[in-house]
């Protein structure tokens, strides 16, 4: 068990480190051509190595960093009965889109994000519905676990605000990764949001509930009762790609999309961290804890 939280924590890093990088590489060695120029030969070839693989190597980070800890505290059925779903109608929805502008609007993937499925989706794309798609609905739903909502109102709300934590990360990401000097996908026929359609975020609340019901209806009925140290993990990866987002955004002058982000992602998921019931005085941190079975294993959620 030891192994995977060192694996968890290695590919947790890898995932932000990663993406720190390719900020340094798009707003500061980039906009300087310059500063590529005056690099030696090796630097010159890592930097367009990092460029190629770079927005690759930070989901497949992000989606092993995630299904470990899914894996490891959830349980495996639990894991997979969220991703498969996440990443298939995920995949199916952004191949109709690409194909027909349904549900997000008209836009085409271009060079970055790794193998095109079909000539139209970088195959890293269902893989980041799916990681950012978990730390969301599990914010969500582990908070709600705290009210005195009807069990029918937790899971419905927990349906509801997943998917709108993960739209407002989309507010503050889609505007800047559409429009930087190296762009990684175009809208075809700009819309009213810095570029976007309103259409797309529709396409992303509906996506996103789409695949958090199909998964909410898999999962296990228990509370998950989950502690703010066990849910420290995905506040830290929600936030490690919110700040990338939205510094992106920043760079780009782009300030308003980054405040509706905190108001209606950052903040919403701090709230619903901070809604967990908090770690016993006797709780070991999480990566430590993890080293011994997890006592909802037994108690019928990991089955």
């Amino acid at each position: 068990m030891k192994q995977l939280v060192t694996a968890q924590r290695g590919f947790l890093i890898a995932h932000i480190v990663s993406m720190a990088f390719g900020l340094a590489g798009l707003l500061l060695v980039v906009p300087n051509a310059d500063t590529i120029v005056s690099l030696s030969p090796f630097g010159q070839q890592i930097f367009q190595v990092s460029m190629a693989n770079g927005g690759v190597a930070y989901i497949l980070f992000g989606a092993a960093a995630v299904s470990i800890y899914a894996g490891r505290l959830l349980g495996v059925r639990q894991w997979l009965a969220f991703m498969v779903p996440a990443v298939f109608l995920s995949l199916g929805s952004e191949l109709l889109g690409t194909s027909t502008g349904f549900p997000f609007g008209h836009y085409q993937y271009l060079s970055g994000l790794g193998y095109k499925i079909s000539g139209l989706v970088p195959f890293t794309i269902p893989l980041s519905w799916f990681y950012l798609g978990f730390v969301s609905y599990l914010l969500a739903r582990n908070g709600l676990e705290t009210t005195k909502l009807p069990a029918w109102g937790r899971h419905l709300g927990a349906i509801v605000l997943g998917a709108l934590l993960l739209t407002s990360w989309d507010f503050v990401l889609d505007p800047a990764m559409s429009q930087t000097d190296i762009p990684f996908w175009e809208w075809l026929q700009p819309g009213a949001f810095f570029g976007m359609p309103y259409q797309n975020f529709a396409g992303w609340m509906g996506t996103g509930a789409l695949f958090m019901t199909v998964a909410a209806l898999l999962w296990p009925k228990q509370p998950l009762a989950m502690t703010r140290g066990e849910m420290g993990f995905p506040l830290v990866v929600y936030a490690s790609n919110f700040i990338f987002s939205a510094v992106m955004s920043l760079a780009a002058g782009l300030w308003i999309p980054v405040l509706l982000g905190i108001v209606l992602g950052m903040g919403p998921a701090i709230i619903l961290w901070n809604m967990a019931s908090p770690a016993p005085a006797t709780e070991m941190p999480l990566d430590e804890e993890a080293a011994t079975p997890h006592p909802k294993a037994s108690s019928g959620l990991a089955s």
